[in-house]
């Protein structure tokens, strides 16, 4: 393993990172984990000294807690990935998902005068020159970017956002190294292979690297903003454009109550139960009719205003859903909240893809756990705790999710925490059931038919326009001897093994008999070395006779069979 992560570190600059990395490993108690991982090998191939005897206090602390500890240590990249597995509610135990869940995005900001130079170069100009006001002082700051309040000069309030200087180049550092570090574990390691960590490090990367260009984020904002163009309730910051980059961007500042704050909200006299109703409607919107989501909607990304509006902010996490997955998680939650155990069970065989799995034994699961809530009024049926079970379901069976729902579960189980805080009676179920209805009817509505009808008739055109060509080529491979034809069939695949095991028994039969044949001539030669007084060649022979023929018996007796 060592050798492999070697030589799959071509890049000198990514040791000094490799060693930071390690040596907080083993300072938390996972030393073993830098041995396993072949990183103390790859160290000492370049004179780098790690101290082993370097373990702290926190070593002695449960798993979950060393490891989210460990990931606040190592940086961004990690901390980002630890908030990433915090919604794969289908890989880690309920433990795990709590303290990842802890995992803060919050680090000292950087001092303005270290990003002036930058700040100048992405807008053009002097900061001066372009906002009337620009405090220094950032209203917050993350590992990613840090958020400074100004004034243009045509006295709009905005706030502007700036990544942090070198940030990139650290990140696309660890991101290598990740990848090289997934491609050992699921190379050396058959029990965490289930885990996909090729492909949940795959993910990662890509939404990583879109939350580093922020004029992405704004485009995203654009889009929710358009979809939600016919609903003044909910409020998208603007986008200013003109001054917005891959490394700023500059947005309309709200004015609001942060989602936190529900005694300014109660001092305001907004109404909590329309609030957590049009929040609801708003997100699920995203979900089920826009296939294009808030991936993160937490009260800290949350303002309400005046007229009981709601302003959603910070869109560089997003969640798309195709619309065959849209029609899926259609039939999930339908199957859920109707208590449809058959739609529940196409649906996660559909995810599961090829996974080997008893399938009358999963029924049997779903059934019992959608059962236990057979008769729980609707007002008091949540979502979340469903959705819990079904994931822990999941884990049980060692399904894994496709990654693009995971930040969907993520987003309704965040989605009626905040619905609950406003409103203690608040219904998710009964909020989400007419999307469901409307998401349901709209599948055979007649233009919809008709598209799939015209979809299928014009398959079917290109299929017999294509086969007289098809036909010809077919023809003309069995004319020219090339034609091949692949049978795939289970029975065939064993009765092949059989006739494999069979053949090597022969063989082994027909060198012992040649051992055996061998020795008895060498037995009669009354020259040569001797051994306990026999022919040492002629003994030999006979031993190694003797332990093939034991071979072969323990072999037919382990495929039950007699020889």
């Amino acid at each position: 393993m060592a050798s492999m992560l070697w030589e799959t570190l071509s890049a000198a600059r990514d040791l000094g990172r490799l060693h930071d990395i390690a040596s907080i490993l083993i300072r938390y108690g996972f030393s073993d984990m830098v041995r396993r991982l072949g990183m103390a090998n790859a160290l000492e191939h370049t004179g780098r000294v790690l101290r082993w005897k370097e373990v702290g206090e926190l070593a002695r602390l449960e798993p979950p807690e060393r490891v989210r500890c460990a990931l606040e240590e190592m940086g961004p990249t990690f901390i980002k990935l630890g908030q990433i597995l915090a919604t794969r509610m289908d890989l880690f135990s309920p433990e795990w998902i709590v303290e990842f869940e802890k995992l803060q995005d919050r680090v000292p900001s950087v001092p303005f005068e270290q990003i002036r130079q930058q700040l100048q170069e992405d807008l053009g100009a002097a900061p001066e020159e372009v906002f009337a006001m620009l405090n220094p002082q950032p209203l917050a700051a993350a590992s990613i970017a840090q958020v400074h309040r100004a004034r243009l000069q045509d006295g709009d309030e905005v706030i502007v956002k700036v990544r942090r200087p070198g940030i990139r180049s650290i990140v696309e550092t660890d991101l290598r190294l990740l990848q090289r570090l997934a491609k050992v574990i699921e190379t050396e390691s058959q029990e965490m292979r289930r885990f996909r960590p090729q492909e949940v490090i795959r993910q990662f990367s890509l939404s990583l690297r879109r939350e580093l260009d922020l004029a992405a984020e704004c485009r995203n904002a654009e889009r929710i903003a358009r979809n939600f163009a016919a609903h003044p309730e909910i409020v998208i910051p603007r986008v200013y454009w003109e001054w917005t980059g891959e490394r700023v961007n500059v947005q309309e500042y709200i004015r609001g109550i942060p989602g936190r704050d529900l005694e300014a909200l109660d001092r305001a006299g907004l109404d909590r139960k329309i609030l957590a109703q049009r929040g609801d409607q708003a997100v699920l919107k995203m979900i089920l009719e826009d296939g294009f989501f808030h991936a993160d909607p937490h009260q800290g990304n949350v303002f309400y205003l005046p007229e009981n509006r709601i302003a959603f902010i910070d869109f560089g996490m997003v969640g798309r859903l195709s619309h065959d997955r849209r029609s899926q998680v259609v039939d999930l939650l339908h199957g859920l909240a109707e208590r449809e155990v058959g739609s529940v069970v196409e649906v996660l065989l559909d995810w599961a893809e090829n996974a080997e799995i008893d399938t009358d034994c999963l029924k049997l699961e779903i059934d019992g756990l959608i059962d236990q809530y057979h008769g729980v009024p609707l007002k008091e049926l949540k979502i979340s705790a469903v959705l819990a079970d079904l994931t822990t379901l999941l884990r049980d069976y060692q399904l894994i999710l496709p990654p693009d729902l995971t930040l969907l579960i993520k987003s309704l189980i965040s989605l009626e925490g905040m619905g609950c805080q406003l409103d203690p009676e608040f219904d998710m179920v009964a909020e989400a059931s007419p999307f469901l209805r409307r998401a349901i009817l709209a599948r055979y509505t007649p233009d919809v038919l008709a598209r799939r009808g015209w979809r299928a008739i014009a398959s079917g055109l290109e299929i017999l326009t294509d086969l007289p060509q098809d036909l010809r080529h077919l023809l003309r491979s069995a004319r020219s001897g090339k034609l091949q034809v692949h049978v795939d069939i289970t029975r065939l695949q064993r009765f092949g093994d059989q006739l494999d095991r069979a053949a090597s028994r022969l063989t082994m039969g027909i060198v012992i008999a040649a051992l055996i044949i061998g020795s008895s001539i060498a037995m009669t030669i009354g020259r040569g070395p001797v051994l306990l007084g026999l022919p040492m060649f002629g003994l030999l022979g006979f031993i190694g006779a003797a332990i093939g023929g034991i071979w072969l018996l323990l072999s037919s007796r382990r495929s039950g069979r007699n020889l």
